[in-house]
């Protein structure tokens, strides 16, 4: 039996943000339909510990059924190290057999399918010609999200804002190599949302980064 073994970098490099889109559509249509299971992930925290691991089990029938489960662990501290705050596997099974098929590096289908899914909202409930963003966040959740949406709708502008305007700076900066839109850094999160289409707040932060006085005027889609 051989097992397949994917690193971050062949994710990265086989898993196509437009595909990804187009495969969470199709599971979650299949999950409406009652033919996915997905119980409550249950989560381990240890006291006083840097982190946590928490464990997501899924089904898929059909006429190639499989078993899945995502093993992840969030440290938040990796942030300040460079690193991805959500590291872990992905590991697939057959639903025939149970044998293991596929071992897959979670860290970077995180970060693609978590914003595959914002593009699935987005492609349903936004208006079709919303072009102008407001990024909250500049980090992996960020970037990939200004793929989904790259994808999905026909940007003309994106404004970044962080707690961290350095961040923002460089962010932008990069982004602004990727895309032909254009990607600016902005002092506030005021100052991105005012008068956006678009809100994507892609920041794990514990306390609103949102008041409705900041957006009341925006034409805001989702």
């Amino acid at each position: 039996m051989k097992v397949l073994v994917l690193t971050e970098d062949d994710v990265h490099r086989l898993l196509r943000m437009d595909a990804c889109i187009e495969a969470m559509a199709d599971v979650l249509a299949a999950l409406a339909r009652g033919e996915a299971l997905q119980p409550l992930r249950s989560i381990l925290r240890p006291p006083g510990g840097p982190g946590l691991m928490a464990s997501m089990p899924s089904w898929r029938g059909g006429e190639d059924p499989a078993f899945g489960v995502k093993l992840v662990g969030v440290f938040p501290g990796n942030v300040a190290q460079g690193k991805d705050a959500h590291q872990g596997a992905v590991v697939l099974f057959s639903g025939l057999t149970g044998e293991p098929l596929a071992f897959v590096n979670a860290s970077a289908v995180t970060a693609i399918r978590t914003a595959a899914v914002s593009g699935v909202a987005t492609r349903l409930l936004a208006r079709v010609d919303a072009s102008d963003m407001a990024l909250i966040g500049a980090s992996v959740q960020a970037a990939t999200h200004l793929e989904a949406m790259a994808c999905v709708r026909p940007l003309r502008r994106v404004r970044v804002a962080s707690r961290e305007p350095e961040r923002a700076r460089a962010f932008a900066a990069r982004s602004a190599k990727r895309f032909a839109f254009s990607v600016e850094a902005v002092a506030s999160v005021e100052d991105a949302v005012r008068g956006a289409d678009l809100v994507v707040t892609a920041t794990s932060s514990a306390n609103p980064v949102l008041r409705r006085s900041g957006w009341r005027k925006a034409r805001i889609s989702t």
